[in-house]
């Protein structure tokens, strides 16, 4: 009985020695201006389920009533309801968009709403505002250890950057920044020859241009062309599902969609690299200095005390990334 228990200790022990610890983060969204944040959103869930993450709260920049509740479904769905939100104010983009309204108000044959959900459209304006709660979160929080994920605007992260020190903490928004956060991995901004003018940095320039000039920990970016060509299969979205009757991440697809088509990762790709950033699914630039020009472009020069890198992907990653994505986003609620 010894020896088995020897044994037992021993490979506890070594598998203690090579499990990673939760990655800890921030999940800065626009969810409801494309369908690529609520996929986020799901892979974040399947990650967490897999003991890789943990989601310390999610803040939004989309300035809509409806973002609130559409995460509330998720978060709900999911199992974790608990999720702190924090909310923009005074933002950007306050349209309903295609699939988050319709989705928390979907209802069944017998009337009743198909997702349970806690939150309200009007509760958004009683959530608080995302700039004092992240300077409260990060106060609390070790140093360096939590990476902020930014997948919708710049305008928070410009907002804390702005603040002085107060009576959450002594340091200014950049130096708190710099003291506790590891890293941002964000998407925006387009590194080919495209010259595409990205959604995520024309619809606020201004911070755009401060975060990306000022944000004091190194930034890995994925640009517009890694989830334009990491394509969703829309067979995964319409098959893959079943383990339900009804699936908001499904009906989320499809309004936005309007149908079971291929759809860009983009989001997922900022996600994916923040938990899992030694899996090769991605490379990437050398270090260097990211600027934003007047009209929105984003332009990259290569230096070697850059903080700024951008991802590139080839081929053989495009498949993987796209098949990680299947299964994560797909993967079943853990109750």
């Amino acid at each position: 009985m010894k020896q088995i228990l020897a044994i037992l200790l021993t490979l506890t022990l070594a598998a203690s020695t090579y499990a990673a610890e939760p990655v800890r983060f921030v999940f800065d969204t626009d969810l409801g201006n494309d369908v690529d944040d609520a996929m986020a959103l799901a892979v974040i869930h399947a990650l967490k389920n897999r003991g890789e993450c943990e989601l310390l709260a999610i803040t939004t920049t989309k300035d809509s009533p409806y973002v609130v509740p559409m995460i509330d479904v998720l978060n709900t769905f999911y199992g974790r309801p608990d999720i702190p939100i924090a909310v923009v104010k005074n933002g950007m983009t306050k349209e309903d968009g295609k699939y988050n309204r319709r989705v928390i108000e979907l209802k069944d044959e017998d009337g009743k709403l198909r997702y349970p959900r806690t939150r309200l459209p009007e509760d958004s304006d009683k959530l608080p505002d995302a700039v004092p709660f992240l300077r409260q979160l990060l106060a609390n929080e070790p140093d360096h250890s939590v990476v902020m994920v930014q997948v919708g605007f710049f305008t928070n992260f410009a907002r804390l950057l702005d603040t002085p020190a107060d009576s959450i903490s002594p340091l200014t928004g950049k130096e708190l920044i710099a003291k506790k956060v590891k890293m941002l991995s964000l998407m925006a901004g387009s590194f080919n020859s495209s010259g595409h003018l990205e959604y995520n940095v024309v619809i606020d320039i201004p911070s755009a241009k401060k975060v990306i000039a000022e944000w004091p920990t190194e930034m890995f970016f994925s640009g517009f062309e890694i989830g334009e060509t990491i394509a969703h299969p829309g067979v995964s979205m319409k098959e893959d599902y079943g383990y339900v009757k009804h699936h908001p991440l499904q009906d989320a697809y499809y309004f936005y969609r309007d149908g079971f088509n291929d759809a860009a990762t983009f989001d997922l790709t900022s996600v994916l690299y923040a938990v899992r950033p030694n899996r090769g699914y991605f490379n990437f630039s050398p270090p260097g200095t990211v600027t934003v020009l007047d009209n929105g472009q984003t332009t990259f020069t290569p230096n070697e005390g850059g903080k700024h890198r951008y991802m590139i992907v080839s081929p053989r990653q495009v498949a993987m990334v796209r098949e990680a994505f299947v299964q994560l986003c797909s993967e079943p609620p853990k109750r």
